[in-house]
């Protein structure tokens, strides 16, 4: 395995090699990220080759998100990628990735009235996560379609936790006739159910049993689904009310037709019931696919 921090370097790597899988990720790898990594091992070809990248991309952090403090752990990430057989971590600066001189830095604005941004329609943008984080999906979107064009990747890894970014992905490849092949893996949880995410690296032992309340949320709703019940209401007010005191703050909970993103109001194949909270101040997703 090779470790690559220049886009230079990485043209020449991927010029050799035309048959690329990528795993985009922003590190502090867990064992969700590792199965993302394992499939696209599993399912590459004799000549085909893994790329993993690790940038935490600061284009989509609003101004109040945890961009300085996102947990960074590269020299364990790297030894994670080398065990599971990936063949290249590429690991650029944000300098690196747009074009910025170092002594440049500190005085250039990473807004979109400086730099060329990707952007969904906004009817799909301004809902579940995109209504509290606003211009987060645009930055999303721009850096995805770089490591596209960066790697050539004919196949690129995502989870089913981040929902609606990968639906943005599919719809911006569909939208602008990209050549790759998404392929989306469920999510990976615990022993006691808590969605696996970089973030849970900050919850205390109070953060963590009260986040486990998200899980529960989405298993009540599974199980009235599974016995018939299909009215959104009911089954909103059935699972809020796991939710004792408030102990986490739900900043949204609700019931989407995964083909287009729309509210619904009548549970059915496909529909996404995806929840947002805060758990002592750190922000967590979930959701389910029925």
């Amino acid at each position: 395995m090779i470790v690559i921090k220049t886009i230079s370097e990485l043209k020449e790597y991927t010029a050799k090699n035309d048959n690329i899988s990528l795993v985009p990720t922003m590190g502090a790898l867990h064992l969700g990220h590792g199965a993302l990594i394992k499939e696209a091992v599993k399912q590459k070809n004799q000549n085909g080759k893994v790329i993993v990248s690790i940038f935490v991309n600061p284009i989509q952090f609003g101004p109040n998100e945890d961009y300085n403090k996102y947990p960074r752990t590269l020299t364990e990430d790297v030894n994670f990628c080398e065990n599971l057989g990936v063949d290249v971590v590429f690991v650029p600066s944000a300098c690196e990735m747009y074009g910025i001189e170092e002594n440049q830095k500190d005085n250039f604005n990473f807004s979109n009235n400086y730099l060329t941004y990707v952007c969904p329609p906004y009817f799909l943008v301004n809902k579940l996560c995109g209504k509290s984080r606003v211009g987060h999906f645009d930055g999303v979107a721009t850096v995805v379609l770089k490591l596209f064009n960066l790697t050539g990747a004919k196949k690129a890894y995502f989870g089913q936790k981040d929902a609606q970014q990968l639906f943005l992905i599919k719809k911006m490849i569909k939208d602008l006739n990209l050549n790759v092949d998404i392929k989306s893996i469920p999510i990976v949880r615990d022993k006691n159910g808590l969605a696996l995410s970089s973030r849970n690296k900050y919850l205390d032992d109070d953060g963590y049993n009260k986040a486990l309340i998200i899980n529960k949320m989405l298993t009540k709703v599974k199980n009235l689904y599974e016995r018939g019940i299909t009215n959104v209401k009911i089954l909103f007010e059935e699972a809020i009310g796991l939710n004792n005191d408030n102990m986490i703050d739900i900043e949204y909970f609700e019931f989407i037709d995964f083909n287009n993103l729309e509210n619904t109001f009548e549970a059915k194949e496909n529909t996404l019931v995806a929840i947002a909270a805060k758990v002592n101040n750190i922000r967590l997703i979930d959701n389910l696919l029925l």
